[in-house]
Parts: structure tokens; C-alpha cells; sequence
């Protein structure tokens, strides 16, 4: 079911029609390599958290990116990494465009062309044909849909929550509802100059969330998920959001990992949050790789 009804979830998970029938966090993740960083023209044209004027330094990038990989793998997550290409500058960003569901390796439908030729790798999707998973191409539909960029889900109950920008439409969101094998997903609309969900909202280990409430066109929904999720929710401020706190994500039900840039702006409150709910902090240098607007979740696709 896809609604734009808050309530209507709320009812449905006093109902006990969300089932808690999945793991809260992946089995291993991929991501991709850093090659020639620089930032993308086509992204900068609805994405306010790049600034085109900047320089950017590929080495750091690639340094940076290797520190991240490191440090998951430290947490005893699995990390599968592929090459990026010469021709695609935010192939960095997987998450966006590849999303893996139980069984199911998803493509995504990007918006900008610089973004539209990642799709059509056949490295990434050979490896994951090889391991048995059946391969849904999105990129092939009329629907627009960029992944976990617009779509944030609570993997244990299968709900998802999509924020409507320019980078997401209605035949998207249908399809993505239906590749993710969702019980429930609720639409609501993000305000202008938001291009993605996952940097404003995250839902941690099924059991907080992350988020920053005036990104939300109907301050309905942040309510909503402070009732989901029982009061465990961290309300970010305006700097905390610009820093890309709520671009986070819980690997295990125990590691959370941000960049530094976002653990740096953390209020002291916030941060007794996350050990209040049983979550240690890992922050990654990434303020290069930040230069092209994403963050963490953006670099790191979840395996199921």
C-alpha cells in the first residue's frame, strides 16, 4: 500500500499489518571508487549542496573513500568495492542508482544523464547475477526513481517513507514499491530546494531515526515518525542538517557512521542520543567527496 495519509500508517502499524519480518541491517555493502573526482554540472542544477566553484583534490577523494571502506570492514561488515569510471563523476554515490532487496539486485532510473550512463554497467551486475540474485532493471521504465536517495526504509517492517522532489515521480515510486517488496510506503513532500529524503531523514537499525523537520512540507510526518519510533528520534538543527547528519547510517545494530563533517556538528544532546539507544559513532573524513552533495549514505549500497 502506497498512501499519502500519515495516519493511515499509523493505523496500520496499531493494526499489526507491518510485519517485523526482516533483518534491521545489511549482511555487507558495496561501493564504488572514486576515479577523476570532480563535481558534476547536471547534478549541480537542483542540488543546493553543491557549489560548482569549488576545486577538488581526486587523491584526497580516493584516500578518503579508502579510510571509509577500512573502517567498516573494521566494524566486521563486509565490503564488496568496484572500480569507478573515467566518464561518471558521482559513481561514488552507488546508493543512488543500485539497491539491493532479499534476492533482488535493483536498478535504478536517474534523472541527469551524467547519472543515466552509470546504470548501464555490466561489472555490477554480473557480480550480483553470479551470486543468484534476480536483476530488476528500473532504468528501463518510464518511471523516475533514484533509490535510496528518495526512498528511506525501515527494512524491518518493510516500510518505506518517499519524500517527492524532482527526482522521483509517481510511476517511480510505484515501481520502486513494488521492486523492494514494501508492505507499506508513505508519500509525503519534501520542501523546495530538497532533492533526496536520505539527507534529511534515516532510519537507524529499525528502531530510531535521524531527521530534520522543516525539510518536511507537512509537519504531520515528523510527528508521525516520533510515534513510530517511540521518541527515539534525533531532531536536527539547521546546521547540524547542512552538515549532512542525517546522510548516516547503522551498518550493524550497534555502528552508526557519519562523516566527520556531521559528527563535528553534532549538539553534545544529540550525541548522548545515539549511546542512549545502544549505537557507537563512527565518523569518516569525507568533506572532499562532500563537495558534490552526499554524504556517507549516499557512498555506502546495503547487501540483502
Amino acid at each position: 500500500m502506497i498512501t499519502s495519509k500519515s495516519l493511515r500508517t499509523l493505523t496500520e502499524l496499531r493494526l499489526g499489518r507491518l510485519p517485523a519480518d526482516r533483518p534491521a541491517v545489511p549482511r555487507g555493502v558495496f561501493m564504488v571508487e572514486p576515479v577523476n573526482f570532480r563535481l558534476s554540472p547536471d547534478s549541480a542544477r537542483d542540488n543546493s549542496y553543491m557549489d560548482l566553484s569549488r576545486s577538488t583534490d581526486p587523491d584526497r577523494a580516493l584516500e578518503q573513500y579508502i579510510n571509509l571502506l577500512e573502517m567498516i570492514r573494521d566494524v566486521g561488515v563486509p565490503v564488496k568495492s568496484f572500480p569507478g569510471g573515467p566518464d561518471t563523476p558521482e559513481d561514488v554515490f552507488p546508493n543512488n542508482v543500485f539497491a539491493t532487496a532479499p534476492g533482488r539486485f535493483i536498478i535504478g532510473h536517474m534523472l541527469h544523464a551524467s547519472r543515466q550512463a552509470e546504470t548501464g554497467r555490466k561489472d555490477i551486475r554480473a557480480h550480483f547475477e553470479r551470486l543468484g540474485y534476480q536483476v530488476i532493471d528500473l532504468s528501463v521504465v518510464a518511471g523516475l526513481l533514484e533509490h535510496n536517495g528518495p526512498l528511506v526504509i525501515d527494512q524491518v517492517c518493510r516500510l518505506g517513507f518517499c519524500g517527492m522532489t524532482q527526482r522521483v515521480n509517481e510511476a517511480g515510486l510505484q515501481a520502486m514499491h513494488k521492486a523492494f517488496d514494501l508492505v507499506h510506503t508513505l508519500q509525503f513532500e519534501l520542501v523546495p530546494g530538497e532533492y533526496h529524503t536520505n539527507v534529511v531523514l534515516s532510519i537507524l537499525a529499525g528502531r530510531a531515526c535521524v531527521l530534520h523537520a522543516d525539510s518536511f512540507a507537512d509537519a504531520a510526518v515528523p510527528k508521525v515518525l516520533e510515534e513510530i519510533y517511540q521518541g527515539r528520534v534525533m531532531y536536527l538543527d539547521p546546521r547540524e542538517k547542512a552538515a549532512f547528519a542525517a546522510n548516516c547510517i547503522a551498518l550493524t545494530n550497534h555502528d552508526v557512521f557519519m562523516s566527520r563533517t556531521a559528527a563535528d556538528a553534532l549538539r553534545p544532546k544529540n550525541r548522548a542520543l545515539l549511546d542512549t539507544w545502544g549505537f557507537r559513532l563512527h565518523a569518516a573524513a569525507l568533506d572532499e567527496i562532500e563537495k558534490a552533495g552526499g554524504s556517507l549514505r549516499c557512498m555506502v549500497a546495503e547487501i540483502f
